[in-house]
This record gives C-alpha cells, structure tokens and sequence, in this order.
C-alpha cells in the first residue's frame, strides 16, 4: 500500500531567490496581510455582518426559551433566514458567547481565526517533517503559507461570516497528531459534537489502523449526544428525531455556494439529485479514487492521508460551502512540500487551486446567479460551478496514477521512522 514510501518528503525548504526574499519579508507580509484584513472588517460596508456568528450567539441564546431549532437570523439575508442547523451539544458550547459585547467577539473571533490558520500551517508541516519542522527556520515559511490561506476563498469566507470552521480544523488536526488514542478520538468526537462534519476523521483512524482512537472518538461523540439530552433534552430530541438530515434545512443545495459532489451535479443536470442514483454513482467513483489515491500512500505519511479523507468527506457531504473547505491549505502544504513536490502534474494542480481559491470562483459566479435557490443555469455556468469537485478529482487521480508510476515498495518493519511520528495505538 505504500508506493510513494521511497518518495519521502524531506524537510528542505525552497531557496530561490524570490523565495528568499519571501520568506525574509515573511512578517512583514503577514502583518500586513492581518492589518488589511482587519480593515476591511471595520470599514467595509458589509464587514462587521458576520451572519453565522451571529447564528452561534443570538441562536444559542435561544436556550433560555426553549426554542433554539425556531431561531433564524434574517437582518441582512431576508432570501434566506439562517437557523441553528448545529447539533444541540454546539449550543451549549456557544452558550457563554452571548455574554459578551457582539462586537468584541467579532474581533476577537477575527485574530483568534488568522491565529488558527498559521497553527493549521505548523502542524501540516510537524505531520508532514515531524520535530524538523519546528525549527525556527520554517517559521517564515509558515508566516508566507498563513499570508496566502487568508485570502483564500474558504478562509476569506470563514472570516467574512465568522464561521467555525478553522477551529474544528484545528481540533481534528490536534487529534492525528496526538498519540494518545483517547485524546486523538475525544477531539474528534467533540468537534462531530459541535458540527457533524469532522467525523469524517474516523476514517483515517481506519486507514493509520488506530482502532481504539477510531472507536473513541464515536464513544466521545455519543457523550456529547447524552449531555445535550441530559441539559436540553427537548432540542436534543427535535434535532436527532426530526432536523438530523434535512439538507434543505441547511441552506440551498443547488447554490453554486455549495461546492459538494450533490452540489455540483444538481446544477448540472437542472434539478436537485438527491441522494439518488446519479449522485450514488458520483460518490462510488469519489471513492474508488480516493482509496486508491490513499494506497500509494506511505504508512507514515499522516497529512496525505488525512488530507484524502477530508476531500472525499466534502464531496460526499450534502452541503459542502465553500468556506468548509478550509482543508485546502493543508492540501496545497502536502502537495508543495510533499513526496510529490518535485512533479510538474503536482505544481500544475496546485496553481490551478491557488488560482481558483485566490480568484474566488464561486464567489464570481454568485453575482451570475439569480436566486440561491435556482438550481437550473446555462451550462457555462454550471460546469464552472464545479470548480472545487473537479479540483478534488484531479487531486486523487493524479495521487493514485503518480503513485503507481514511480514504483511500488512497501515499507519495511526496520525502515527508519520520521522523527515525531507518534506511535500506532498498541490495538493496531
């Protein structure tokens, strides 16, 4: 299973001369970066909207009468009424936010979510080099990755509604480094608590073989479900007998927003696939590819493999926004700095996600769209509007197809480990 196990990533960092100068004048860019970003939440118009941090706080304040799946925040989206679409166990950790001036968690939440990212950064590059990478050396390099994943358009957004995705991230990432299998399964368990989607880790648990943190990290989330049902039994019993699965609930499936494989095949074919044959097929070939990207993988190459679980978990999600894609700067990390680095197909892929995340394709064909809820559009649009699918496909394709070309090797009970790698759970 380990064709790209020859093909490891060394920790050298890049020394051109632009690259030089780049990483001398990492600070200063990054300060800037945060400065220009800030300002745009102070004086932009529309800055300080923050609608999903909104929904966290005003929501979770609905507590106090009982009606927190009947909340929805509509001041600036009157199309669309946002309501608390979290599980109830992510009430109770918002819950103490509605304590504190709105403005000042908007700012907080701001820096707090810049902050997260440049950690996101340090621990792909600790899971990628292991102890090598936190020398002080690659702390520049991880400014310049910081620098860029801002504006991209999954942090961009993140940051525009004040979403918590880089935070669940972080916890995800905080549970594949750790080697304790409790910690690694309880983080993952509590951040499906607060939002479904990071139980996706599971499945790399599964492939690392850790089957205890596998195991745990679904006891951790059933621990969350039976303290939601202790403290909030009500909204707790609404939400996991009647809300659990209503996509549509969750906003509009075929808004080019929603960057999933449903996503975009609904607004190929005009209407609304469901989870029908036509989008069935879609996931079967998702993952076919994604195993088999995941197989020419190194045993110990951690990022790789958590970076495949996380693109098929958003193809395979109903509802894959765009700013849940955060786990594209984790991607470009693995792909640039990763066995693969030195491969034109590689750098191709890499500049066409760089391009299209800066760009902010589906922000550009929002302005095209008449109403989120239309599903149907000029083909031109609708095939553009599957820029993040493609971009997912093209990434377990050129995996899997350069993994087999560069040979196949397993890896061996004596070969060296990477300095940093945590040892598997003795269950596995």
């Amino acid at each position: 299973m380990s064709d790209l196990s020859e093909v490891t990533a060394r920790p050298t960092v890049p020394e051109s001369s632009t690259i030089r100068w780049l990483l001398r004048s990492a600070p200063v860019l990054l300060a800037v970066s945060v400065v220009l970003r800030l300002g745009w939440t102070l004086f932009s118009p529309n800055g300080m909207n923050f609608v999903d941090l909104h929904v966290y706080v005003d929501g979770s304040a609905a507590l106090f009468g009982g009606n927190l799946y009947d909340f929805t925040y509509s001041v600036v989206t009157p199309d669309f009424p946002l309501p608390f679409t979290y599980p109830p166990f992510a009430a109770l950790v918002f819950f103490p936010l509605h304590y504190i001036p709105f403005p000042v968690i908007a700012v907080a939440w701001q820096l707090l979510t810049i902050l997260g990212v440049y950690a996101l950064v340090r621990m792909s590059l600790t899971l990628l080099f292991g102890d090598a990478a936190r020398d002080a050396r690659w702390r520049p390099v991880a400014m310049l990755w910081t620098t860029v994943g801002v504006w991209s358009e999954p942090v961009r957004t993140t940051l525009d509604y004040g979403q918590v995705n880089v935070f669940l991230a972080l916890l995800t990432m905080a549970a594949v480094t750790s080697s304790r299998w409790w910690v690694s399964g309880g983080l993952v368990g509590i951040a499906a608590g607060i939002k479904l989607t990071p139980a996706i880790a599971g499945l790399y648990f599964l492939a690392q073989r850790r089957w205890k943190a596998a195991a745990f990290s679904a006891v951790a989330f059933a621990g969350t479900v039976a303290l939601s049902f202790l403290l909030i039994g009500a909204e707790a019993k609404e939400y996991f007998t009647t809300l659990l699965g209503d996509a549509d609930r969750i906003g509009p499936v075929g808004s080019v927003w929603n960057q999933s494989l449903r996503g975009a095949l609904s607004r190929i074919v005009g209407y609304d696939v469901g989870t029908g044959v036509i989008w069935l097929v879609g996931v079967a070939i998702a993952v076919v590819l994604a195993v088999a990207a995941w197989r020419t993988l190194a045993r110990d190459d951690r990022l790789g493999t958590l970076v495949m679980v996380q693109l098929l978990g958003l193809l395979m999600s109903p509802i894959s926004w765009s700013h849940h894609w955060v786990w594209v700067v984790p991607m470009l990390i693995w792909l640039l700095h990763g066995p693969l680095r030195a491969e034109l197909g590689t750098k191709l892929i890499a500049a066409y996600w760089i391009v299209t995340t800066l760009i902010g394709v589906p922000w550009v064909l929002s302005f095209f769209q008449d109403s989120i809820w239309l599903i149907s559009r000029p083909a031109l649009l609708a095939w553009l509007g599957t820029v993040d699918v493609v971009g997912a496909f093209a990434v377990f394709v050129w995996v899997a197809l350069s993994g087999r070309r560069l040979g196949r090797r397993r890896l061996s009970a004596e070969s060296p480990r990477r300095s940093g790698q945590p040892d598997p759970d003795p269950a596995g």
